[in-house]
């Protein structure tokens, strides 16, 4: 079912760079999907998403959840 939806708000080309990066990538895939889902059905969402806006969205959620690792000399 969610595939059906997606497959209806992505071009050809974002949906399948959505499953290149849920191949390597499987968190980041959900969370992009979600949001996409979510902001579909709030009637954010102004005709298809294309590669460019795919992009976008996958930069923003990347850096947003980013973890960072510090390390402490003693």
């Amino acid at each position: 079912m969610k595939r059906q939806l997606l497959s209806k708000i992505l071009s050809k080309e974002s949906f399948e760079r959505l499953a290149r990066v849920k191949a390597v990538n499987p968190e980041l895939a959900g969370q992009a999907e979600l949001y996409l889902l979510q902001i579909s059905q709030a009637g954010k969402l102004n005709g298809i998403v294309d590669d460019l806006q795919l992009k976008e969205v996958l930069r923003f959620l990347s850096t947003s959840t980013q973890k960072q690792t510090t390390i402490k000399r003693l």
